[in-house]
């Protein structure tokens, strides 16, 4: 049973407690009140002001007391007389008390007190407090609190304490409202992400704390796993946490780990400035060092900006080289938010530190470059209609920056990157939208980098030419042709220079190359790269006729193609007799070409079901799709804007001692005169030299099986859908304007899954034609060899993977789990290196995810030979594993590995661990093979506030 009283004023509070006492005393209720079991401070004779000496009267409220009452308190002291009690004088207390109590509360008038018991509450402003027993004394503006034993001697009720400045837990509390000053013993305080234990804690009007014989922890169990044990201590709410000389207690073990002085931020808001404190280390190669140390900067709630940076000792010799980075976040809600982060790097070139190891045959990994640069920036817009969208995804820098500088795997692991800045808006009240990109694409391993700088499209939407004159739709044939128009404006940028070649290098040029050139990005290098650049524009006419249905069940499917590009450089070729070569020259010359095409597509479906009379299975269903194709483009290898195809090779010979073809000669080699194309290297729309006229012929089929269902108990679906083989295609065609090998090859894929968990792909290419002895196919079909075949295996590849994630305590059954998220570095944490910083779900028991690849690769009927083995026909057979095993509740284990069985040697292995422990936490890797051999463990305190409190040991390849 609870009672509760609201304390307005104090003004009030006499007359009418006047009243009660005077009506309890008169039906002899007065002296039958039960009183507490907790003791009642004694009766104090008080002299009122005229002189009279008086007795304390006691109120006691009873159990039987129900709902909230209003009553003040008055500083009855003012009054003159005992008559004038119900003048109103203001007291100290400023606003409403709200108090409530389980057992009872019991009011002393004339020492104006009241005394809570039992689950007391007091709620005064912003002021709350609650304990087993709470004295309010309003003459002296005092509030305690203290905790009650039970019956086994465990004090219960222990007062909990909350104002402005925090939450206060402690054995006992006295704290006067009016100065806002208190005495707490036993406190325990919680300051942002740590808790302050404390003996004795005095607060002043300010809210600042000062302890003695004090405790600074982040773990929040009432006796911690560890604390900085300090004897004065002072604590400024929202700010910081300030102590004298301390030392580190672990498992209440002290060490000789402290200082002089402790400092501890801990900002009231999720983000403040200061100062990022760097972990130091050994380098195995480059010496001591001191690593992420720097300042972190908040200017206001939407940007936080951290600079931080490394550097190593080296030798007496040699530096060991520096990293800087700069990252800053950005948000605006409801408009965008992104992440820009730009690191640079400089190291040695050579190994500085040799290693005390015997081993002599040390691995080192010599940088391409020993400075390097990379930049991350992320920017992600919120959707609104009608406006424009701006986003960027970039990530880019120098080659070998991931191969020296990446923790992560999967970065070191990525042969490239992709990065895209674009803006996109539609314009209002019109089919027309319109882009601008500016997109690059990076190849770590050969260091090539492909820029489009920029690629701007305007793109009308489908339109009806019937609508244009006003027509209504009546279901006439013409009113499903339609047509759609994009233009692109693209500049292409390499630093890739391809090599100069003609028929494969068959046909010698003046300063040809059989290889590319790659230029290194440096401003010395720029009228090259410049050169090297492709501008274009092009026009795409999307013309669509409609789908008809013909004979019923057949759907045909009229197409027409055109296409027109636009090119500002040239290629001229001639051919100089004196060098026997061909010289190429590249001129800016604008150049339109053009590109159009037809043809029509004719398909159905067909099914067949099989009824089955079992127990599970109710029927067989296949569904077969034939379809027919055929295009027509022509030829334009006679255009002399698109091609070269009248050049005068002179007596220039092959390696046969066979004629080139000659002005107004036919060609010995082949039956066409040789075209040469004047944009090579083009992308866009570059039409193809000869015609084609192709007939295309395709067969789909799908398999699949109906099953009644286990999990239905109502009898809505009794059925389901089970997939045996999701797709078997066949394609092949004919080409009827090619002067040979008219018959194209035949392509076979064969998909299919198993139990919902393990992927089937086949993939298989098989031609109808034979070869030579050099290898090369020839216009006879295999049928008419002796041995007698109808196709041949050319190229196949199988790819099997499987991916299991039970739940705990269920079998046989794939459960879905949210995608892990990025591993992108948020305000005020540094970017980390553990694997599990992130994502580590302890519900899923164990994960399995491995794959196989295979590819065949016909070698040919040439035989091998002791300089020149025959090629092997696998050239790829690869297996790869990951997942996670949680061996406890708090422990868990990753694992990536793989075996490549064409070299004998296993790939890029790593295992890692992660274990809770509670207010600490600790993970490693372990890479056992490779480059980077080496570990990585780190033990170190969960919360930020103490993100230095670690210890970490590692080998890896950055520190060998």
């Amino acid at each position: 049973m609870s009672y509760s009283c609201l304390l307005p004023h104090p003004g009030r509070l006499v007359p009418l407690l006047a009243v009660v006492l005077l009506v309890l005393s008169i039906s002899g209720a007065w002296g039958q009140q039960r009183r507490p079991a907790t003791p009642v401070p004694a009766v104090v004779p008080r002299v009122n002001s005229d002189g009279r000496q008086t007795t304390n009267v006691l109120a006691d409220t009873s159990r039987a007391a129900r709902g909230t009452r209003l009553v003040s308190a008055i500083d009855t002291s003012a009054a003159g007389d005992s008559l004038r009690v119900g003048a109103e004088v203001k007291g100290d207390i400023k606003t409403t008390v709200k108090y409530s109590a389980k057992d009872s509360i019991r009011f002393d008038v004339q020492k104006k007190v009241a005394y809570l018991y039992d689950e007391a509450n007091v709620d005064y402003g912003d002021l709350s407090l609650k304990a087993a027993l709470i004295t309010v004394d309003y003459g002296q503006n005092l509030l305690k609190a203290n905790g009650a034993p039970d019956s086994t001697g465990k004090v219960q009720g222990r007062p909990v304490f909350k104002d402005a400045g925090g939450l206060y837990q402690a054995g006992s509390i006295n704290y006067n409202f009016k100065t806002r000053k208190g005495k707490i013993a036993d406190a325990v305080t919680q300051q942002g992400e740590g808790y302050v234990h404390a003996g004795i804690v005095k607060k002043n009007a300010l809210n600042e704390i000062f302890g003695r014989n004090g405790q600074y922890t982040t773990c929040n169990l009432e006796h911690p796993h560890f604390h900085i044990n300090a004897t004065k201590m002072k604590v400024i709410p929202g700010e910081k946490v300030v102590t004298g000389p301390f030392n580190l207690v672990i498992s209440d073990i002290p060490t000789p780990l402290g200082f002089l002085f402790g400092y501890f931020p801990t900002p009231g808001k999720s983000r403040a400035s200061g100062l990022i404190f760097p972990t130091f280390g050994q380098s195995a190669d480059r010496g001591f060092f001191l690593r992420n140390g720097g300042y972190y900067f908040a200017p206001n709630e939407y940007i936080g900006l951290r600079l931080t940076g490394d550097v190593y000792a080296g030798n007496a010799e040699a530096f060991g080289g520096f990293a800087l980075r700069g990252e800053m976040q950005y948000i605006k809600r409801y408009n965008y938010n992104g992440l820009l982060s730009i690191d640079y790097t400089q190291r040695p070139a050579n190994l500085i530190l040799r290693s005390e190891a015997l081993n002599t045959n040390q691995e080192f990994r010599r940088p391409r470059s020993p400075k390097t640069i990379w930049i991350n920036w992320n920017h992600t817009p919120t959707p609104r209609p009608g406006g424009g969208r701006f986003s960027a995804s970039v990530q880019a820098g120098s080659t070998d920056y991931n191969q020296q500088n990446s923790f992560d795997t999967r970065r070191y692991l990525t042969p490239s990157f992709n990065s895209t800045i674009s803006y996109q808006k539609q314009i209002r009240n019109s089919p027309i939208n319109y882009s601008l990109q500016l997109s690059q694409n990076q190849n770590t391993q050969t260091g090539v980098m492909n820029f489009v700088l920029p690629d701007v499209s305007v793109q009308v939407a489908r339109q009806y030419p019937y609508q244009w004159f006003g027509l209504e739709p009546k279901g006439i044939f013409y009113e499903q042709f339609a047509i759609s128009y994009n233009l692109i404006g693209r500049n292409e940028l390499s630093n890739l220079e391809q090599p100069r070649l003609l028929n494969g290098g068959i046909i010698p040029v003046i300063g040809g190359t059989r290889e590319g050139r790659t230029i290194p990005f440096d401003f010395s290098n720029l009228a090259p790269l410049l050169n090297n650049s492709q501008p274009t524009v092009q026009h795409q006419f999307g013309i669509t006729l409609g789908n008809y249905t013909v004979l019923k069940y057949l759907s045909l499917n009229p197409t027409v193609n055109y296409g027109e590009s636009w090119y500002f450089k040239r290629l001229n070729y001639k051919f100089e007799p004196d060098a026997q070569a061909v010289r190429i020259d590249t001129v800016s010359q604008f150049g339109r070409l053009y590109n159009y095409s037809g043809g029509a597509s004719l398909s159905t479906n067909i099914y067949g079901i099989v009824p089955i009379k079992g127990a599970k299975i109710e029927a067989i269903r296949h569904k077969l799709t034939p379809s027919v194709s055929y295009s027509y483009t022509p030829n334009f290898s006679q255009n002399d804007n698109f091609y070269e195809s009248n050049l005068n090779l002179g007596a220039l010979r092959d390696a046969q001692g066979r004629l080139y073809n000659q002005f107004g000669q036919q060609n010995d080699i082949t039956r066409n005169p040789i075209a040469f194309s004047r944009f090579i290297g083009a992308t866009a729309g570059n039409p193809n030299g000869r015609a084609s006229s192709a007939l295309s012929v395709g067969l789909q089929n799908q398999i699949e099986m109906k099953v009644r269902s286990k999990n239905d108990t109502t009898g809505t679906t009794p059925f389901e859908k089970v997939s045996l083989i999701d797709g078997l295609d066949f394609n092949t065609g004919y080409d009827f304007a090619a002067d040979s090998l008219n018959l194209l090859p035949l392509a076979v894929t064969f998909r299919t899954q198993v139990a919902k968990k393990l992927n089937i792909v086949v993939n298989a290419g098989f031609v109808f034609y034979q070869r030579d002895s050099t290898g090369r196919f020839i216009n006879e079909y295999l049928f008419n060899q002796p041995k007698r075949r109808l196709a041949q295996l050319t190229t196949a590849t199988l790819n099997l993977s499987y991916q299991f994630n039970p739940a705990a305590g269920t079998k046989k059954s794939t459960v879905e789990r949210d995608v892990a998220p990025a591993n992108d570095p948020v305000l005020g944490n540094p970017v980390r290196v553990d694997p599990y910083e992130d994502y580590v779900d302890f519900d899923i028991p164990w994960e399995l995810s491995t794959s196989f690849g295979a590819t065949y690769q016909d070698p040919g009927p040439i035989p091998g030979r002791p300089n020149r083995p025959r090629a092997d026909a696998l050239t790829v057979a690869s297996l790869n594993l990951s997942g996670s095993v949680k061996l406890t509740q708090n422990l868990r284990i990753g694992y990536s590995s793989g075996y490549d069985f064409r070299s004998n040697q296993v790939s890029f292995t790593s295992l890692d661990f992660y274990r809770d422990l509670h207010c600490w936490q600790i993970s490693g890797s372990w890479f056992p093979f490779g480059i980077r051999q080496g570990y990585n463990v780190t033990i170190a305190a969960k919360s930020s506030l103490l993100q230095d409190l670690k210890l970490n040991r590692n080998r890896t390849f950055q520190n060998r």
